[in-house]
């Protein structure tokens, strides 16, 4: 049986592993083994931040629509039951940026919530 020689595969493994690590601190970035722990908990911290991420924003969008509800004299749960009621599908990112960047239309949805709850 012929010998193998398996240097040219590692050595793509480790520079495709170092590219990767590029930029992180110390030796995570330059000792293979090191690298790799670096590299496989990059990754696990990626996938656990894209899934929070869209917390994050929920959270964020809540907020606005609640502080531009509350000055329009109105609490965010009683406007989501008012346009729900309504039959408005809007969204909360679509609503969140009416809150912010077009306060009259958003003052208008609030009227059509008060008048849904009210009733």
């Amino acid at each position: 049986m012929p010998r193998v020689k398996r240097g040219v595969i590692a050595h793509q493994a480790h520079k495709k592993v170092l590219a990767l690590t590029k930029g992180h601190r110390a030796t995570s970035h330059s000792i293979f083994r090191r690298a790799n722990e670096s590299m496989l908990h990059a990754l696990d911290y990626a996938y656990m931040h894209r899934k929070t991420r869209k917390r994050d924003f929920r959270r964020l969008w809540i907020i606005r629509i609640n502080a531009a509800a509350r000055a329009a004299g109105i609490t965010y749960g009683r406007l989501i039951d008012g346009l729900k009621k309504a039959g408005v599908e809007l969204d909360r990112k679509i609503l969140a940026d009416m809150a912010v960047r077009d306060l009259p239309s958003f003052n208008r949805l609030v009227e059509t919530a008060k008048a849904q709850v009210a009733s």
